[in-house]
């Protein structure tokens, strides 16, 4: 089956919950206009990946403006049974788009904040949200863990859609649990695409068999708000922050669309899902190409998902 798939490579309105939702339901329409039936967003878009985690002074201990920044990334993170969330859900019913967007989220029981991705079907349904399991090195300072009951593909017409966020790449349990429910189309959620990212979204087309959306977000320094708490790092930065690299991966791993830096742009591809099928001829890691009589995987749920 021949469809169009996107990966948006855009900023956020960066650190606004209203200004994120809004410019999300803009892109998702404009993606539906142009035929597209998968849009894929990077790693928590709303309200903007948190790349201070690694430049400095967030990290000192009992820094007030670390702990008021802290505090505006969870005003503006996004609640999965919120009115922004049903607004996201409705333009994707109304243009008939499947989002895989990249959240920070939020829940009413906590004042934690989790690296999180939604897949919405192209019925405005809210399919899954699948928590980072490990958030990487600094990002401790901001996300709680998930847990397994995100680890979940969505079937569809076009084919069965799963997703991972950026070094669950490299966690090789996690993707052999999406490789057994059968992913023809994988979203890879990056905050940018540097050459290990490719390389593991590459990697995970080869392994997988199965077509990569690796989505990362184009940034810009003077996309933060002028009251930005840790401003004065903020300017020893170079003006790109975060140069995208987004790409659409074929399931020999080869491009089939990008990787696109250093603009914001849709970057589109037409896919033939049936090659999906046809590159598992030689390997299929959760089929003839496996031993479950050698190796067995099971994965720990809790017994009810707090959201």
């Amino acid at each position: 089956m021949k469809i169009i798939v996107a990966a948006a490579q855009f900023a956020p309105e960066v650190l606004s919950l209203k200004g994120s939702v809004a410019k999300a339901c803009s892109l998702i329409r404009d993606a539906g206009k142009n035929g597209t039936r998968l849009l894929a967003f990077p790693e928590t878009w709303i309200p903007v990946y948190p790349l201070w985690v690694d430049m400095g002074a967030f990290s000192q201990w009992d820094n007030p403006k670390s702990k008021r920044l802290y505090a505006r990334l969870y005003e503006n993170s996004l609640r999965v049974d919120s009115e922004e969330m049903r607004s996201i859900c409705k333009v994707c019913r109304d243009v008939g788009v499947f989002v895989v967007l990249g959240i920070n989220e939020t829940e009413s029981s906590s004042k934690s904040i989790y690296n999180t991705i939604v897949m919405i079907s192209e019925r405005g349904e809210l399919l899954s949200a699948h928590r980072k399991l490990v958030p990487t090195f600094g990002e401790r300072l901001i996300w709680g863990q998930g847990d397994g009951s995100g680890l979940t593909v969505q079937h569809t017409e076009f084919g069965s859609v799963g997703g991972l966020i950026c070094w669950e790449h490299w966690m090789p349990p996690a993707r052999q649990v999406l490789h057994e429910q059968g992913e023809t189309i994988h979203v890879a959620a990056w905050p940018h695409g540097k050459e290990r990212h490719q390389l593991a979204s590459r990697h995970y087309a080869f392994e997988g068999r199965c077509f990569v959306i690796a989505s990362a977000m184009y940034l810009e320094k003077s996309m933060f708000p002028d009251d930005f708490e840790l401003q004065e790092e903020l300017t020893s930065q170079p003006d790109i922050l975060l140069p995208g690299g987004s790409a659409v991966i074929g399931p020999d791993a080869s491009y089939i669309a990008g990787p696109v830096l250093n603009k914001e742009e849709m970057v589109t591809a037409e896919i033939d899902t049936t090659m999906a099928i046809v590159e598992s001829l030689t390997l299929d890691v959760a089929g003839h190409y496996s031993r479950p009589d050698v190796f067995q995987l099971s994965v720990t749920t809790p017994k009810k998902n707090n959201r």
